[in-house]
Parts: C-alpha cells; structure tokens; sequence
C-alpha cells in the first residue's frame, strides 16, 4: 500500500492531498492497474467513477475499458455469483465515499 500511495502521488502531483483517504488504496490500486493495462476489479470501479475522479485530481488513461459496470459485476460473478450483487454494491459505496472525499478535501 505504501508503494501505491507513493506512486500515486509522484505520477501527478495534484493527487497528493488524496493520499489519506478512505479508499484511496482501493483507488490507487486501480489507477496503477489502468496504468499497466490490466482489467482488474479495481480498475473497472476506478473506471466506473473517472469523471468525478478526474474533476478531482486523478490523472487517469485517456482510453478506459468499455463497459466497467457490466464488466465488473461479470467479474465478481466468476468468483462468487451468489455474492456479486452485495461485493458490487460494497465497491461502490467505497468508490462513492473516495470521491466525496476528494470533493471536500479539493474546495
């Protein structure tokens, strides 16, 4: 987590005041997976909320997956169907609490 944290605030500094926020290793995790390509449970929820994130601060890749509700339900139905609605709806409420967060912490 500490690595992500540091990576994500020297890729652009704007991000450093998001440093401490709830979620934010989730967050980090998934820009860092965009970065590298890679579709990841993280990655599809940072996708999920780019717009509000980008307003905040977070330098994200130009090209996004498509999709990234359906994809990552999809996803999180491969491990556990039973489970996928409530862990779906768990990531977005992390998502949503980063973002306010960010909102407040960028006024």
């Amino acid at each position: 987590m500490g690595r992500l944290r540091r990576r994500l605030s020297d890729e652009t500094p704007n991000e450093a005041p998001l440093i401490g926020l709830p979620g934010n290793d989730l967050i980090a995790a998934g820009v860092s997976d965009l970065r590298a390509g890679r579709i990841t449970q993280a990655s599809l929820l940072v996708t999920i909320g780019a717009p509000r994130l980008r307003r905040v601060g977070v330098d994200l890749p130009a090209t996004l997956p498509a999709n990234p509700e359906h994809a990552l339900y999809e996803l999180l139905a491969e491990d556990d169907p039973d489970s996928a609605h409530s862990r779906y709806n768990a990531l977005i409420r992390r998502l949503v609490s980063f973002e306010r967060a960010a909102e407040c912490v960028s006024r």
